[in-house]
């Protein structure tokens, strides 16, 4: 299944996993193409899957009390999103997940997720290591949000998303960085 091969390496790179082991797992996921602007999920839905992204891009997105959206993540290439906190809790999720542009994952459902853990020998180290991923992340976001300037968080978020400029529109770089796009236009001719 080449659709697979990528998820494939993702999780030999984590766990030991037999052929037989494999072929169970990846036979209760599946593929699913999303056009740009679509929503892998929505504020409010709770969340029954997990996505590892095959191609595409997608933004992770929160609204504010006054009504005002920010991006609070992008995902790229070979990384595994959700709003994990709404899967795992199975409470009404707090953010959304958009395709920024044409993007095909694999889906892997809860009944799969729920598979792997009571059936791979090392499905438990699985996911430690992704949550542990995302804990990561999500602190070193929270972080450099106060820590760093602007122009410092603006130099860094190439090194975090490569090539992340040529796919995404500049307003939700803004987003993520916390700056508004007139500020984000200044920083870029600085940089120049």
């Amino acid at each position: 299944m080449p659709s697979m091969q990528a998820l494939t390496s993702a999780i030999r790179s984590m766990i030991q996993i037999s052929e037989s082991e494999l072929t169970s797992f990846l036979s209760l996921c599946f593929t699913r193409k999303y056009e740009p602007k679509a929503f892998l999920s929505q504020q409010g839905e709770i969340s029954q899957e997990i996505f590892f992204i095959n191609n595409g891009i997608t933004r992770s997105t929160i609204i504010d009390h006054t009504g005002e959206e920010h991006t609070i993540h992008f995902s790229l290439e070979h990384q595994f999103i959700a709003d994990y906190t709404s899967f795992m809790l199975q409470a009404p999720a707090n953010n959304n997940i958009q395709a920024i542009e044409e993007t095909e994952v694999v889906v892997l459902p809860r009944q799969a997720i729920e598979w792997g853990y009571a059936n791979l020998q090392q499905g438990d180290k699985m996911g430690r290591l992704i949550a542990e991923y995302y804990f990561i992340y999500f602190d070193n976001r929270l972080k450099n949000q106060y820590v760093f300037t602007p122009a410092q968080r603006y130099e860094n978020i190439s090194k975090v998303f490569p090539n992340i400029h040529n796919r995404v529109p500049q307003h939700m770089i803004a987003s993520y960085l916390g700056i508004s796009p007139v500020h984000l236009s200044r920083l870029k001719k600085e940089f120049r």
